[in-house]
Formats: C-alpha cells, sequence, structure tokens
C-alpha cells in the first residue's frame, strides 16, 4: 500500500503540533507539511500535491472554504477533510458546496481522524452527525418546497402522476391534448429536479400531492 500523502491546514500551532506528532508515528502517512491559513495552503499544496488535506474552516489570511474550493480547482482528485470546531449552517454547507469530502470536528479523537484520512483516501466520505443531520433537514426542506415553483396546471398534473395515470388518462381526466400533458410531464421533471415520470409520483405520493376524484 502507497503512502497516503497529507498537509495540515489550521490557524492554531499547538493543534497542528499534535496531529502532526501523531500521523508521524503511521507509517502508512506521509506527512508532507502544514499551513497557517488558506492562501499558504494553496501555495503549499501546489508544490507537494498532497491526496489528503486536514482543513481548518476559519482563519485569518484566507478561510479554509476559499482554499477548499481553490485547491480543487487544480488538484480535483485531492481530498479535503473539513476539520473544525464549528458545524452551523454557514460554514457547513458552503464548505461542502466547495468541494469538501468530509466534515468531522476538533472533538474527534485521534483514531477517528487517522480512520477519516484513511477513508478519504479510499473515496469514503466521513461526515460528522450533526453535519448528517443538517444536511437531511435541508434535504427534506428542499423536497418540500420545489412543487412551489409548478403552475396551477402542472400541479394538477403532477396529482394525476401522483395516481400512476398514463398520459392519455391525464389528458382524458384534464380535458387537454396529449401534446400539452407531454410539455407539462416535461416541465415538471425540470422544475422538480427528477429524472423521470415515476420519481415525479414518487414525489407526489411522499409530498400527500394525490388527486381526491377523478372526474
Amino acid at each position: 500500500m502507497a503512502a497516503i500523502r497529507v498537509m495540515i491546514v489550521d490557524d492554531h500551532e499547538m493543534v497542528r503540533l499534535g496531529i502532526k506528532s501523531y500521523l508521524m508515528t503511521e507509517e502508512n502517512i506521509d506527512f508532507l507539511g502544514e499551513a497557517s491559513n488558506g492562501k499558504e495552503a494553496a501555495e503549499l499544496a501546489m508544490k507537494v500535491r498532497p491526496d489528503v488535506i486536514l482543513m481548518d474552516l476559519l482563519m485569518e489570511g484566507g478561510t479554509g472554504i476559499d482554499a477548499t474550493r481553490d485547491i480543487l480547482s487544480f488538484l480535483p482528485d485531492c481530498r479535503i477533510i473539513i476539520l473544525t470546531s464549528y458545524y452551523d449552517d454557514e460554514q457547513v454547507f458552503p464548505a461542502l458546496e466547495a468541494g469538501a469530502h468530509s466534515y468531522i470536528l476538533k472533538t474527534s479523537s485521534a483514531p477517528d481522524i487517522l480512520s477519516a484520512i484513511y477513508k478519504a483516501s479510499n473515496g469514503e466520505a466521513v461526515i460528522e452527525p450533526q453535519v448528517a443531520n443538517k444536511l437531511m433537514t435541508r434535504f427534506r426542506t428542499k423536497e418540500r418546497v420545489l412543487h412551489d415553483d409548478l403552475t396551477e396546471r402542472e400541479m394538477d398534473v403532477l396529482e394525476c402522476l401522483g395516481d400512476g395515470l398514463t398520459n392519455q388518462e391525464i389528458a382524458d381526466t384534464l380535458f387537454i391534448g396529449i401534446k400539452t400533458v407531454k410539455t407539462h410531464v416535461s416541465n415538471i421533471l425540470s422544475k422538480l429536479e427528477k429524472n423521470d415520470r415515476t420519481q415525479a409520483a414518487i414525489y407526489a405520493n411522499r409530498n400527500g400531492l394525490l388527486r381526491k376524484k377523478h372526474t
């Protein structure tokens, strides 16, 4: 097994020293260096080209979010693990949207941090439970309100999809042409970010959007 090339980014020297000392006892870890802010991190990463980076978030001289975005622009295969004390929405979502691979807290044990490094090198993400809960809440909230963008007629068609009606049955039910139905279905899939009518039907059922009566 090739050694995993790792670097650390944190504005607290003692944090860097503690993690560095632990990692250097691991024969499968090749410690490449450390940086104290995002700007230094990008410069160092460009030179040493690490496999995995342990990245703090809030630092003077360049945030971890900016550094993550910059580093991945020239090292797209690098795995960046956010290692921070913060898990509020203002930090979590921008960090993950910037391309961070994993998100763990500084309260994690040394073995847990090491495990996250090994998993990241294998393409596995590690998300702190508090962060995972935020992601699930955000996903559910987003899905619940997606249909707010549908027109009244598109809502009618979606409700019919939820009841499993074919395009012809929808046309007969709503007294519209089948071409119009197809157009509405296409618009619905686009707005709901679904791949097919089955996924749209599942969405309609999950959100209670069923027609009570067909006429």
